[in-house]
Order: structure tokens, then C-alpha cells, then sequence
């Protein structure tokens, strides 16, 4: 399996060191780089992220939709894919009521409905700049109903920038699979058993609802455990051991335990963080936990790792970058392996 393999970055990068991450992501060998939305602008990070290399492609992962007019994501959206010749790429998430409603003072509504809205509205924007169509768009929480000629951009020569969803739940990952352009998975529901036996089947539902001919694209971004030699991977393990610990006290993460019958731990790990006992949480992360959500081999093993887990469900996935630049030359080796079929 011959795979496109996406750089990832942290959450809490410093918006100085965006353009040296991907140029370094350029440089290794990567199809692509995730931009995150957490601290800073998805948008603006991906500018950065754009104009510093020139074949990356720049997927942001995900930004934040509700607390954004349609109109307003689909200007920067376009501006962003002129910008780079057609190498942006549009991830969309829903984010939490909590986050919704404290963080944005936004108003919260069933997220599902309110996505395909949505998109339905980028997509009859993107039209009416791209082919001319009159815009005319009426929902029940979106309408758009005027564009003046002064006002479209023009059409691009690349063509509207690809929509990706965001999901978890099934109703989500449902609509990702009836009308988006791919589906970004949460490193929470990446196991290939919940891949094949709930998301992928998710996805299909959604595209016999609009009758897709082709199905929809699967990036997954596994919590990968790899390092050149076997104390760096056994140094990451135990990283991702804390960070499944922190997300897995989420409910809404917990439908991947559920089904490997460890909704007990979603829920002492829930109690652990009710009171604020954060660093007791890796210690109830077992072996076979972190086994099964934590695809795990040197640089020299990880591809053959990731196509065996990975190849009969998508060609599209992400790898982490190395925490030191020492350890780049094995990295890219990696890389090259899993983008020419392991």
C-alpha cells in the first residue's frame, strides 16, 4: 500500500516556528502538514504554513466552524488555496457545547444538522465564484442570498478547495460519508478494528444516502510510537501512555473502549480527572491499551507496522515528525518506505 502521509504538529507551537516546522515537513518528505486549531488561528497558522514550502499541502485539522460565518471560512478558504496553487485543504470540526457556548459565546444547536448547513452553504459560495451560479442558499441556521459581482473573487484555476469533516460520533461521521471530500478520524477512534467493524461502515451509510459513487477519503492519524533505536520508542509509549490517559477521561471519546469492553477504564480515568488526579491517569493505561491504540516499531520497522494495521482500510495517514532533528535522515527513510509501499 502505497500511502500519502501527513506531518502533524503541536497544538502549542509559537506561530515563529510554523514556517520552519514546514519547510522541515517539506524537506523530510511528506505529501502534507495538519494545522491545528487550538492557541492559535487554523487559518493563519496555514498561511504561514503555505507560503514557507511549495508542494506541501495544508490541511487544517480541524478548524473550528460554528463560531465562523460561512462566508467569512469560504473567503479565507479561497484566498488560502490561490495563495498556494491549490494545495489547501479545508478540515472542519464541530467542537464541544462546552467549548461552543464558554469559549466562542456562541450559540449551540444539534452539531450535525448545523454542519451539513454548513457546508451546503461553503459549497453554493464556492459555486457561485467558481461557475457563476446565482447564490442562493436557505437553511435554518444559514441563508445567503446575495453576491455581487465586486464582491466574488473569480474563479480559480486549482478549483474550490477540498472539504474534510471531523468526526467521532456516528451522525457526523455519517454526513462526512454523504457529503464531505474526506473524513479526519481522532487519534481516540484510529484502532483498525473500530476503523473496519464502526467508522468505515459510518461512512458508508452516509454515501447511499446521496447515492456517492466513489466512497469517502480516510486520513487517519494513529498515535504512532516510533524513534530510531528502541529506547526512543519505548520514550514515546510511555508520551502517549499519559496522552491516551487525558483523552480517554472524555465520555465522548469512550465508543472505541466500549468496544474492546474497557468502558470502566473511560470512567476511572473520568473519576481521576473529577478530582484532579491528572498524573495518576497513565498508570491505568495497561500494555494491551496502548498496544491496540498505539501503533508501536523503530524507523526501520514503523511502515511495514502501519501498512499491516492500515493497508486494506485507507492510503492516507499521518506520521509524527521527529522530536529532534538528529534523528531526520532515519525519519525520511521511513517516510519514503510508507509513501512507495513499505
Amino acid at each position: 500500500m502505497r500511502f500519502r502521509v501527513y506531518a502533524t504538529m503541536d497544538q502549542r507551537m509559537r506561530l515563529g516556528e510554523i514556517a520552519a516546522h514546514a519547510k522541515r515537513a517539506e524537506r523530510l518528505g511528506y505529501d502534507g502538514l495538519c494545522v491545528p486549531e487550538a492557541v492559535h488561528d487554523g487559518l493563519l497558522s496555514a498561511s504561514i504554513a503555505l507560503s514557507a514550502t511549495s508542494r506541501l499541502r495544508v490541511l487544517t485539522s480541524v478548524l473550528v466552524a460554528f463560531p465562523r460565518s460561512p462566508m467569512t471560512t469560504a473567503m479565507a478558504a479561497w484566498d488560502l488555496q490561490e495563495l498556494s496553487g491549490g494545495r489547501f485543504e479545508l478540515g472542519l470540526g464541530s467542537q464541544v457545547r462546552g467549548n461552543i457556548m464558554g469559549r466562542y459565546s456562541t450559540s449551540w444547536s444539534a452539531p450535525a444538522p448545523r454542519m451539513r448547513e454548513y457546508v451546503g452553504s461553503l459549497r453554493a459560495i464556492f459555486d457561485s465564484w467558481q461557475n457563476g451560479a446565482p447564490l442562493a442558499f436557505e437553511g435554518e441556521h444559514y441563508s445567503f442570498k446575495k453576491m455581487q459581482p465586486f464582491f466574488n473573487p473569480g474563479r480559480l484555476a486549482s478549483g474550490p478547495p477540498p472539504i474534510l469533516l471531523g468526526g467521532v460520533g456516528p451522525a457526523m461521521t455519517a454526513l462526512a460519508g454523504e457529503l464531505a471530500d474526506g473524513l479526519v478520524t481522532h487519534p481516540t477512534n484510529t484502532a483498525p478494528r473500530y476503523l473496519r467493524e464502526v467508522v468505515l461502515p459510518r461512512l458508508s451509510k452516509g454515501a447511499r444516502r446521496s447515492a456517492r459513487a466513489n466512497p469517502v477519503e480516510l486520513l487517519v492519524g494513529p498515535l504512532v510510537a516510533t524513534g530510531v533505536g528502541d529506547s526512543d520508542v519505548a520514550a514515546e509509549r510511555e508520551r502517549t501512555r499519559q496522552l491516551l490517559g487525558f483523552l480517554y477521561s472524555t465520555p465522548s471519546y469512550w465508543p472505541s473502549l466500549e468496544l474492546f469492553g474497557w468502558k470502566a477504564l473511560g470512567e476511572q480515568l473520568h473519576s481521576l480527572s473529577r478530582e484532579g488526579r491528572w498524573d495518576d491517569m497513565p498508570a491505568r493505561i495497561s500494555d494491551e491499551v496502548l498496544d491496540t491504540f498505539s501503533p508501536t516499531g523503530r524507523y526501520d520497522q514503523i511502515a511495514q507496522v502501519l501498512a499491516s494495521a492500515y493497508g486494506k482500510l485507507t492510503n492516507w495517514i499521518t506520521f509524527p515528525m521527529p522530536q529532534a532533528a538528529g534523528q531526520d535522515a532515519e525519519a525520511a527513510e521511513a517516510i519514503a518506505r510508507l509513501r512507495g509501499g513499505a
